[in-house]
């Protein structure tokens, strides 16, 4: 396994990845160890993904998933995932699957996922956004190097983002406020190593970046970012698949929020092949606070 993901990023998240069966339908997942409270969200998305698609014909790929945090993971505690075959149609299967975990002697859900797989078909319609003229991402400094000017902020993006290698067009750390219409931020993502082939694996891994960054665009128009006056958590998460997606080669990834209201923020995101094919669309709504003195 280590030659095929040949990198050792590549292989700590296929280990997140790579769920146990413990029961018909039902499968376990670990969380790496941690200093974080609580568990990364696109990790439990990305789970939960592989989790609804091990139940559906192989021909048969993830086109959407809407999904709900309902509570905070314990990284400390295995987390089970529930897979209810809703339907198997002729051209669509939907799966919903429920995580859960043990608090104080209770099992309570924490995450809730609804998932559509299809073959595809010819299409009707065909059009797609085309990908920003920015640099390639091989000319652009890396996480870890803009990290390093800002060591009292920067640990938890490090950790949470370890697998998932990101060259940056701003400092993530120390925005400045945007203004509309200008208040898209970019940034290149990519798995660090090499995954396997399989589009489910693919498509898992998108899922888990792609909880990165997002909530950040709630911040755009006030600066400052994350590690400083403000919290966040993800309240909801939805991932639209127009492409094959390889989330072990350079992706662009677009966000920006149209909306914020009564502590929530919306934000939508896109994202584009290096090639320019337009790959996928999400959106998340985030809970954004002021950080308790």
């Amino acid at each position: 396994m280590t030659d095929l993901l040949g990198g050792s990023q590549a292989a700590a998240l296929m280990a997140v990845l790579d769920l146990e069966e413990r029961d018909p339908d039902v499968f376990v997942g670990q969380t790496p160890t941690t200093q974080l409270q609580r568990i990364f969200g696109g990790q439990v998305a990305g789970q939960a993904l592989m989790a609804a698609g091990r139940t559906v014909p192989a021909e048969r790929g993830v086109h959407s998933l809407h999904s709900y945090f309902l509570r905070p993971g314990d990284p400390h505690e295995e987390i089970r995932y529930a897979v209810d075959r809703i339907r198997d149609g002729r051209s669509f299967s939907t799966r919903r699957v429920i995580a859960r975990q043990h608090r104080r002697g209770e099992d309570v859900a924490i995450f809730a996922l609804t998932a559509d797989f299809t073959a595809g078909e010819e299409p009707v319609a065909a059009h797609a956004l085309p990908k920003p003229d920015v640099p390639d991402p091989e000319t652009l400094p890396s996480l870890a190097e803009v990290a390093a000017d800002h060591p009292d902020v920067s640990a938890d993006a490090l950790l949470i983002s370890r697998a998932i290698e990101q060259r940056l067009l701003e400092d993530p750390f120390a925005p400045e406020p945007k203004t509309h219409p200008d208040t898209r931020t970019r940034v290149w993502m990519r798995v660090a190593g090499r995954l396997p082939d399989d589009p489910a694996v693919q498509a898992a891994a998108l899922t888990f970046a792609s909880d990165l960054t997002l909530l950040s665009a709630g911040l755009a128009r006030l600066g400052g970012g994350w590690g400083g006056r403000y919290v966040g958590a993800s309240l909801d998460h939805a991932v639209w698949f127009h492409a094959p997606v390889r989330a072990d080669e350079w992706f662009l990834y677009e966000t920006d929020s149209p909306a914020a209201s009564a502590g929530r923020a919306l934000c939508l995101g896109h994202v584009w092949a290096l090639d320019g094919t337009h790959v996928a669309t999400v959106a998340q709504e985030g809970l954004i606070r002021l950080r308790e003195a």
